[in-house]
């Protein structure tokens, strides 16, 4: 089972009322307002995301073709080595799911790598 979207909801509730137009006219409105909310093409990136962005480039300055922990790469540099470790592997992640940096794992320890 599917969890339902109010933009299913109101279309299954324009079909059933097609005979009150003016019913029909105010669900219309609303699903579209719900479904151009609900788009995420036009959204500018958060103050977060604009940081992370630049975060990562560090990061990834700061990986080579070898090997390394994130505790490694966070001693490399002073200002990586300032964020939590939660936080460099979260960045670490996302340039893993962009192809940038290769991950690896053995004996349940993480291991980053250039691409």
């Amino acid at each position: 089972m599917t969890k339902m979207t109010y933009v299913e909801a109101l279309n299954i509730a324009l079909t059933a009322i097609a005979d009150n137009a003016e019913a029909t006219e105010k669900l219309t409105a609303l699903r579209e307002q719900i479904a151009k909310r609900n788009s995420t093409e036009n959204r500018k990136p958060t103050k977060a995301q604009v940081a992370n962005e630049a975060l990562k480039a560090k990061v990834l300055e700061l990986v080579d073709t070898t090997p390394h922990t994130v505790t490694e790469i966070m001693a490399l540099s002073d200002e990586i080595g300032a964020l939590s470790n939660q936080k460099v592997s979260a960045l670490l992640n996302a340039l893993v799911e962009a192809g940038a940096v290769v991950k690896t794992v053995e004996k349940r320890k993480s291991y980053f790598a250039r691409a």
